[in-house]
């Protein structure tokens, strides 16, 4: 009885090979015939180098997703970051002068007289060649940059008339940590040398 059943399989499942062969186009034949010959003249070794590979690329490919998950990660922790930065510059741009006047430090006749026509100075916070946050310039005119011939963007924070009131916002961003802080200057929007602004040579 035992015997007729392994009987039973063997033509069962003989029938379906057939079948599925059956299935084949001339194409798929010749292909699986091809393989077929590739892998018979195949060495242990070299099927053993060709798993290597495969496991080799497959853990390339997870690090490659990870190392993409984590620039992912990181863009967002900017783009919140800056999103930060873009509410405080409107809070800053009023608290200066409050906090100015609550240090001591007065605007004097000497001070008043210091604005330049058509000159404005703003606060650079870094220049950045892979980083690309010109989509934020629209929604805040506090917010803006510049692209140099190299392809290095450089942003900047706030616009004043008065050099004063730039340092003293520079220096509360250094004070919040944006270590690079520095001040440059624009003539009918066009930057120009921070030192020929302050001369009055523009």
């Amino acid at each position: 009885m035992h015997m007729r059943k392994v009987v039973f399989l063997f033509l069962a499942m003989s029938l379906s090979l057939s079948s599925f062969a059956q299935k084949l186009t001339k194409e798929e034949k010749a292909e699986e015939k091809e393989w077929a010959k590739k892998m018979k003249n195949l060495k242990p070794l070299d099927y053993k180098r060709l798993i290597e590979e495969k496991e080799s690329l497959s853990q390339q490919a997870q690090e490659a997703s990870s190392n993409l998950n984590q620039c992912t990660s990181s863009q967002a922790a900017k783009d919140e970051e800056i999103m930060k930065l873009r509410a405080e510059v409107d809070s800053f741009k009023t608290a200066v002068p409050v906090a100015t006047a609550a240090k001591g430090v007065k605007k004097t006749s000497s001070t008043a007289s210091t604005a330049k026509p058509g000159i404005i100075y703003k606060v650079q916070i870094g220049a950045f060649r892979n980083k690309d946050l010109t989509k934020y310039f629209n929604n805040n005119k506090n917010f803006s940059g510049d692209v140099d011939a190299d392809g290095a963007k450089k942003y900047t924070l706030g616009e004043f008339v008065e050099y004063w009131e730039a340092d003293n916002f520079k220096k509360y961003l250094r004070e919040m940590g944006v270590k690079d802080a520095w001040i440059v200057a624009y003539k009918d929007g066009n930057r120009v040398p921070i030192k020929d602004a302050l001369e009055g040579t523009l």
